[in-house]
């Protein structure tokens, strides 16, 4: 299996009903402070609060009966849970999700809430792997993977595709890259729509190993220290094909970059978004790359943050 334009549209249709078709939002202040038309996609108004309930709908969505009768299985300390845990329940299948036994409390929580059964491991990933595979032995699950799996990046893809209904003509579209399948989706849907469009991603400098990666043409393993919690993970070996065939290029940003950008798209469009949401603004406002006259399409992946921990409180 691969993904194109076609399937991409059949993820859509499939998974409509049970996502939200989020706004497409504005800024003049933006706009002016740039020189461009930026056009925010906010999937922080996304169910489960992350444009992955998309990819994880469509997943679970996508198995066959017999498939998802014996439930579907992850491992994931983010926002793919609960994504995941919610899809199951809205299909009457049972969740199991390996969670690292520090991930926090709330994001436990959003998973149980969903109904999904969490279960804990050490906090590594060959731990976690340990973990999942253990349950699809006992259980015979699905395991759906948070990126590396066409079916999420098909779903994931799904944004980009109501961005470009939304607001045709684009000339640029960004998005974050951590694993890889929001970005080959987005790749997918953008170019098939519009063969002419640039896709540009954007990282964190202390977590850059997709630039590296996409520059070197071997993937090469995540060592990220930054606030975009969302973007520590490696590229995924399905994806990074679509990514290195279809992206225009991958720029890196700094940490206050990051925060200054979440700051501002805060207090200027009062909208709450997290850390990985910020990267693609933060790109721009570093002046990454030319913007200025351009029809710009943002991505805003999420808007799960602790309002107790927000970065510029940090003394």
């Amino acid at each position: 299996m691969s993904i194109d334009l076609a399937v991409i549209r059949a993820a859509h249709e499939r998974i409509r009903d049970k996502i939200h078709r989020t706004p497409v939002l504005t800024s003049r202040r933006l706009d002016e402070a740039c020189g461009a038309q930026l056009f925010f996609k906010c999937e922080n108004f996304q169910k489960v609060g992350a444009f992955k309930a998309r990819g994880a709908t469509n997943a679970v969505f996508s198995l066959s009966e017999a498939e998802a009768a014996r439930g579907v299985a992850t491992h994931s300390s983010g926002n793919h849970a609960a994504a995941l845990a919610r899809a199951a329940r809205l299909r009457g299948v049972a969740a199991h999700i390996v969670m690292p036994s520090n991930s926090s409390a709330v994001k436990q929580a959003a998973v149980r809430g969903y109904g999904g059964q969490v279960i804990l491991s050490a906090p590594t990933l060959q731990a976690r792997e340990e973990a999942c595979a253990r349950v699809l032995a006992e259980t015979g699950a699905a395991f759906i993977h948070p990126y590396n799996d066409y079916r999420v990046m098909a779903g994931q893809g799904t944004a980009a595709l109501e961005l470009l209904e939304d607001v045709p003509d684009l000339d640029l579209i960004l998005a974050p890259v951590g694993g890889g399948g929001l970005l080959s989706g987005t790749a997918i849907a953008a170019k098939g729509l519009q063969p002419g469009i640039q896709v540009i991603a954007a990282e964190p400098e202390q977590a850059d190993d997709a630039r590296r990666s996409f520059q070197e043409g071997r993937i090469i393993p995540a060592q990220a220290n930054t606030i975009a919690d969302g973007l520590r993970t490696s590229l995924g070996e399905l994806n990074f094909p679509i990514i290195r065939a279809n992206v225009d290029d991958i720029v890196t940003v700094s940490e206050a970059a990051i925060v200054a950008a979440m700051r501002q798209i805060w207090t200027t469009m009062k909208i709450i978004i997290e850390p990985s949401s910020a990267v693609p603004y933060a790109a721009i406002a570093e002046k990454k790359f030319a913007v200025a006259g351009r029809r710009v399409g943002i991505i805003l992946t999420g808007g799960n943050v602790d309002l107790d921990a927000l970065p510029w409180l940090k003394s």
